[in-house]
């Protein structure tokens, strides 16, 4: 790759010569009228059909300058990025990949018909390098339609679509290279269960579709190989709406819950999802839900799936009804589902330990209070009290500071918290680089973080 084209430092993650395909600048283009029924081949047919459930993603990120030293408060820097993201449900949600959106102040989200919206995040993984964002819109958007990557077969016919260094609704074709790939582009993200496929993939193609040749998404574009020909990677796509399903999930987001566990499972050539158990106690035991039992739908969506689970209850309030239907031992049953909230109900481990590892009180902050810093970060957790003598103390973090990063991850959320404390490679990375904004400041220093009891 010319050293034009490579990404400013950002939007770069590599080892070994992997980039991930972030963004790019970008560009509009045109298709065809029409075409002879001989021109209209399937590949057409699919681009077509899959089109209006692909947007564009651009956005300014704030980074750390290279060489900044702790104390510094210039020590951060802006950079420009694009990448591509499916709209999944026809209310604006989409997904993507999170290092598309990370960190990004304003995300801006472009839709077929050029129409551009600001994204906000609804949730996300890093470790799955997920992310689920929202637009709003007057009329109910189109979703992509999902196939599966359970039956994949290497030599098979594979198309890409994506914002190519920003050249929007770019279209690559190409075959499975091979299936099963581990991919580690950086000392801190490492790929499982990769497709691998030699339909070009490039910067800006983050977060877009690896469609088959029925038009069906059957991957989430994520990477390619630096200097290589025709080595692309992507997310399958069972694996990718597993992970939205609980990032889409109504106890996580709002905070109701209905009690089902389930899996996705073919039966009869047909993608089911049945019900591996009910939780005592919960709507779905008292709706009479059993082990066993198929749900076919919930209100007037139709499940295949667990993510169609969430969002058929997504939007409901604790105590409305809805119909659910399921197959039981092969014959019909209706039941009445009513969520239950479990508002209150959280234990507070994870304030514990962050109390117990960092010596830190932390508090999520409105998006008002946050924005009123004037910070170029999209959010943070207010420092409410700090233990004498903690690994937080020693480094000089006091109330009233905002922590906005810890390592590479941001921390606007106590989710954000979790997933740092939970990671077990975090020890490798000992001392642990920190970000705080204190007043008009962005601050930095390093912390240890072993575990150790609260005094």
């Amino acid at each position: 790759m010319p050293d034009s084209c490579v990404l400013p430092p950002l939007w770069r993650r590599w080892t070994a010569g992997l980039l991930l395909a972030g963004f790019a600048p970008w560009v509009l283009c045109c298709t065809a009228a029409h075409a002879s029924d001989l021109r209209n081949g399937p590949i057409v047919k699919a681009v077509r059909e899959a089109r209006p459930s692909i947007v564009n993603i651009h956005g300014r990120k704030t980074i750390k300058s290279d060489g900044a030293t702790y104390g510094v408060s210039d020590g951060v820097k802006q950079v420009n990025g694009m990448g591509t993201g499916i709209i999944f449900d026809d209310r604006g949600y989409i997904l993507t990949n999170y290092h598309v959106v990370e960190g990004v102040a304003t995300i801006q989200v472009s839709t077929h018909d050029e129409k551009t919206t600001v994204a906000k995040i609804v949730a996300h993984d890093p470790k799955t390098d997920l992310a689920i964002i929202r637009i709003e819109s007057e009329k109910p958007l189109r979703p992509i339609l999902f196939g599966t990557s359970d039956d994949l077969m290497e030599g098979e016919p594979v198309i890409a679509v994506g914002n190519a260094f920003g050249y929007e609704h770019t279209v690559t074709r190409g075959i499975i290279s091979a299936l099963h790939r581990t991919v580690q582009v950086s000392d801190d993200q490492k790929y499982h269960d990769l497709i691998q496929t030699d339909a070009s993939i490039n910067p800006g193609n983050s977060g877009g579709p690896l469609l088959n040749i029925d038009g069906e998404v059957i991957g989430i574009n994520v990477a390619v190989r630096v200097g290589a020909q025709g080595i692309g990677f992507a997310i399958p796509i069972d694996e990718a709406l597993e992970v939205a399903s609980r990032l889409m999930s109504v106890e996580r987001l709002e905070k109701n819950t209905h009690g089902i566990v389930g899996s996705t499972s073919i039966e009869n050539e047909h993608r089911v999802f049945k019900v591996q158990g009910v939780k005592e106690g919960t709507p779905a035991d008292k709706a009479g839900l059993k082990k066993g039992d198929v749900i076919t739908s919930i209100g007037q969506r139709k499940i295949e799936r667990a993510l169609d689970v969430e969002l058929a209850l997504f939007g409901m309030k604790a105590g409305e009804e809805i119909d659910c239907k399921v197959l039981r031992d092969g014959t019909p049953a209706d039941c009445k589902l009513a969520l239950k909230s479990v508002k209150g109900t959280t234990k507070p481990v994870l304030a514990d330990r962050v109390w117990s590892v960092l010596g830190l009180k932390l508090s999520p902050m409105e998006d008002t209070d946050f924005k009123a810093l004037g910070t170029r970060y999209r959010g943070g957790l207010k420092v409410l009290e700090v233990r004498r003598n903690s690994p937080a103390y020693l480094q000089g973090i006091r109330a009233g500071d905002v922590l906005v990063g810890v390592h590479v991850w941001e921390t606007i959320s106590l989710d954000n918290m979790a997933y740092i404390l939970d990671r077990d490679d975090l020890a490798k990375s000992e001392p642990v680089i920190f970000y705080i904004v204190r007043g008009t400041d962005t601050l930095y220093g390093h912390l240890r973080m072993a575990e150790r009891t609260t005094p």
